[in-house]
């Protein structure tokens, strides 16, 4: 990862499985020194969930890596919400300032699959929200680091969009 010019953190499964698979592979660590570097950084779904300190899902014990304060929690399946939450949404707020947002317009759908979200205590890292039975932090960003819990990689034009953004950013640098 040293010799990397940006990363990628993707996401399928459980939080706990995730982690522990990164300790396993000797990525961890790898990953915390990558982003101490300063070189981009993108974590997609359970890989955006992994920056976070800890997880609820299924009595979660492994601890996150803590890039940003706060936790993953589950949906409440209040008013007949279905869980997991499999389609699409709209990205709302969306904060112009992103670099992964570039020519992508308030409104925007995008494909999540999921039933738990990060909870940030840092309200600026929000780079967007998104409804669904409740408001949540479906992106965050600071300054190296980008994390989306939605699949751009499924989400046809505005995901590719997303996605050339990053690369962009990475080129630029």
């Amino acid at each position: 990862m040293a010799g990397a010019d940006a990363v990628v953190l993707p996401g399928v499964g459980a939080f706990d499985d995730c982690i522990n698979a990164l300790r396993k592979q000797e990525l961890l660590e790898a990953s915390k020194k990558f982003i101490e570097s300063g070189k981009p950084f993108l974590g997609i779904c359970v890989g955006y969930q992994a920056l976070f300190e800890r997880s609820e899902e299924f009595n979660s014990c492994a601890a996150g890596l803590g890039v940003f304060e706060g936790s993953v929690v589950r949906f409440s399946e209040k008013n007949g919400l279905k869980i997991p939450q499999i389609g699409w949404n709209q990205l709302e707020g969306i904060n112009a300032q992103c670099p992964l947002y570039r020519g992508i317009a308030n409104g925007s759908y995008v494909y999540f699959v999921h039933s738990f979200f990060p909870k940030p205590q840092d309200s600026t890292i929000v780079a967007t929200r998104t409804t669904y039975g409740e408001n949540f932090a479906s992106s965050v960003w600071r300054d190296n680091v980008f994390a989306t819990q939605f699949h751009p990689e499924k989400s046809q034009n505005v995901g590719l969009q997303l996605l050339k953004n990053f690369v962009d950013y990475a080129a630029g640098r």
